[in-house]
């Protein structure tokens, strides 16, 4: 059976729908960290031109969202126009169908079309499912950088987009393919 197909939207980042997912996975770190995500994030960060948020649906409920936001020159990697990826989550019950991969894929492939020549992120280690999605999509190991680089325990990734490997058959903004 085909997976079901992720319908893409750009949507501000307090949408209810993606509220009430942004309070899932602060409720999903909890179980991990014992506390939420500490770093700040402000919801005007994710509105063009500072970057872009969007939620993906299946049958008409918001089950992933992710978002990315501009940041300062990363010359650790050589990138003058790096995004960062923020508040990717996948609902529980949307696991396991492709979602994740889909959205990340997305959010490459409307950061390279802004111009953007790289996409970081940070996680933990307890995040192993998502470390394994990162490095399966060619992220690498960066160096620190952001909020998270005085915590010792935080994973730092980051992937390069060039023409080579930026995506050329992602979905469009409106989450239908090309």
């Amino acid at each position: 059976m085909p997976p079901r197909p992720l319908l893409i939207r750009a949507v501000p980042y307090d949408l209810p729908a993606t509220s009430a997912m942004i309070g899932e996975l602060q409720a999903y770190y909890r179980t991990l960290y014992d506390a939420p995500d500490p770093s700040p994030v402000d919801p005007q960060e994710f509105t063009p031109p500072a970057g872009r948020f969007f939620a993906g649906y299946l049958d008409d409920a918001a089950v992933a969202m992710g978002g990315w936001r501009w940041i300062e020159a990363l010359p650790g990697i050589g990138a003058l126009r790096p995004v960062e990826i923020k508040r990717m989550y996948v609902a529980t019950s949307a696991r396991g169908q492709g979602c994740a991969r889909r959205l990340l894929g997305h959010l490459e492939v409307t950061a390279h079309e802004a111009g953007a020549d790289a996409v970081v992120l940070s996680t933990g280690p307890a995040q192993r499912d998502a470390i394994a999605l990162y490095r399966s999509a060619g992220y690498d190991d960066v160096p620190k950088f952001g909020f998270f680089a005085a915590y010792e325990q935080a994973v730092h990734l980051g992937k390069r987009l060039t023409r080579m490997n930026a995506p050329v058959s992602g979905p469009r903004p409106d989450g239908t393919g090309r």
